[in-house]
């Protein structure tokens, strides 16, 4: 009796602090990137990620994401990255996760964004 009552508390512990978002859907998302012209840089945090057209992962995060776009003789253009509310979150909620939904707050994944391309429209420099 004692085994399964010990079975039972340590099933209740790690669904209670699991971070469902997180553990099911990642902490980052395949972005596809396309500029006209062809060719640009792609940088997110200072960091290159990829030269377009292209698709990269971006870490989530809770605060406003950008990325540049560069292409010498155009116009540098940065671009806001928008998020939608990741749904599988609620699980936490309804399983009782107060651990698990600040993990997925510290990670990100709370979030997902929404949509996964940009085409971007550079202009040539004057």
């Amino acid at each position: 009796m004692k085994n399964k009552l010990s079975i039972v508390l340590m099933l209740g512990i790690a669904f209670s602090t699991t971070s469902c978002a997180t553990i099911f859907t990642g902490t980052q998302d395949s972005i596809a990137f396309s500029s006209n012209p062809e060719g640009a840089k792609v940088f997110h945090k200072g960091i290159e990620k990829c030269t377009t057209p292209c698709t990269t992962k971006i870490p989530r995060a809770l605060g406003k994401q950008m990325v540049t776009f560069e292409k010498e003789g155009f116009e540098k253009k940065e671009v806001k990255l928008t998020k939608n509310f990741n749904a599988v979150t609620l699980l936490n909620i309804i399983l009782g996760g107060a651990i698990g939904v600040g993990i997925d707050a510290a990670t990100g994944s709370l979030t997902k964004y929404s949509p996964k391309k940009y085409d971007v429209e550079l202009q040539a420099k004057p």
